[in-house]
């Protein structure tokens, strides 16, 4: 069936994608336009806030006094644009070719606009269960916001049937994704003149050591996981990212600093990965402490997000290809807030406009034809008369 994107719902696009919220700023704007919008249709919405208050958590109930319903995810934040060639200004919402331009056009605005756009025909559809919106922070640096937001909602007692998580799937329903887990390694060795190096502990080898050791893991992942087929790569990854240390070629190091990161099968198991990690640098510790006592690891987390895994048979699965007018399922390679909604017991399911093929990019882009496809979608969802 083909579907002409509206007008309101375009502009709701080019409106939200205008907004700079970039992980490192506000996402406040944002929130206001959504609140105030729900607000004149007499929608009342939950608001949870990072710890500064300068970010913020929307959740709101579209049918309130309806038995249990349905989440409709997304996220507010958007990646940086430093450094890349965009032949147009990032927030300029740009429409050409058929195709909406700009940073979170398709990562995940133009999900969140079609949404916003389509409030009042949840509010009128006769659909039996209420429409839950759950609007996030920072899921782009670690998914922090959406934390809050579950936590909110189980004290408030509010007890979805089931999640769609707006991520670009091209509007095919997606089942799975891996799991991302990012640290940080800090080593502190004992600094000397590098004509003296048996009385020193030279913090970038001893980095390297342990960076070798994630490296080998990676080969072995490769080499012996058993395969998981359906993603791009269908084992689980290793990698380091980034490396410090050191002040001068004649200065045997004292610190060093690297970071890597686990994309794990939903069949792995992340932290026994990252716990193999810590036991080597460990047996690596008492040779150290032997020239200075001072001298060791440690290890801080920057993210943990849960892998996903759904399935073709579940209901939330079913509805959204019913929704999309899909036959098949994929698996998608990028990490979302999937997981962390399943693990909080939520029948999940990804599906939304666009192809994470643009996201992050530059002149990142959605087709006005994914958006209308995510509009009849939303329509959809707005009198079925069941979920599954």
């Amino acid at each position: 069936m083909q579907h002409t994107l509206s007008p309101q719902s375009l502009q709701m696009a080019q409106t939200l994608v205008r907004m700079n919220t970039v992980s490192a700023n506000s996402n406040l704007q944002l929130v206001d336009l959504a609140q105030a919008h729900l607000a004149a249709l007499g929608v009342k919405s939950r608001i949870t806030w990072n710890a500064e208050r300068t970010k913020a958590n929307l959740f709101a109930t579209l049918g309130e006094g309806k038995p249990a319903g349905v989440i409709v995810s997304g996220h507010t934040d958007t990646v940086p644009w430093d450094g890349q060639a965009w032949s147009v200004d990032p927030l300029s919402a740009t429409v050409q070719n058929d195709r909406l331009y700009g940073r979170g056009s398709a990562d995940m605005k133009g999900f969140i606009a079609i949404a916003l756009a389509n409030a009042k025909r949840f509010l009128e559809g006769d659909a039996p269960f209420a429409v839950h919106f759950a609007f996030s922070y920072e899921e782009e640096i670690g998914c922090f916001g959406v934390r809050e937001l579950i936590a909110d909602m189980r004290e408030a007692g509010i007890k979805p049937l089931a999640c769609i998580v707006g991520e670009p799937t091209s509007m095919v329903p997606a089942i799975a994704h891996k799991g991302v887990y990012r640290y940080r390694c800090c080593v502190r060795g004992k600094e000397a003149h590098s004509s003296l190096t048996p009385k020193s502990v030279n913090a970038i080898e001893m980095a390297a050591r342990v960076v070798g050791k994630v490296r080998d893991m990676a080969e072995d992942f490769e080499r012996s996981e058993p395969r998981y087929d359906g993603f791009d790569v269908p084992f689980s990854t290793a990698s380091v990212g980034q490396f410090h240390g050191g002040i001068a070629d004649n200065v045997v190091p004292r610190d060093a600093e690297f970071r890597y990161e686990f994309r794990d099968l939903p069949t792995a198991d992340a932290k026994r990965m990252q716990q193999e990690v810590i036991a080597y640098a460990g047996s690596l510790e008492p040779a150290m402490k032997k020239v200075a006592p001072d001298a060791g690891f440690s290890f801080d987390t920057i993210c943990e997000i849960p892998s996903f895994l759904g399935s073709a048979n579940d209901p939330v699965t079913r509805l959204a290809q019913r929704l999309a007018g899909e036959e098949r399922t994929t698996l998608v390679a990028f990490g979302t807030e999937a997981g962390l909604f399943k693990n909080a017991g939520i029948p999940t399911v990804v599906c939304g406009p666009g192809s994470i093929e643009q996201a992050h990019q530059p002149d990142e882009y959605v087709s006005l034809e994914q958006l209308a496809r995510c509009e009849l979608f939303m329509e959809r969802l707005a009198s079925t008369p069941e979920i599954g």
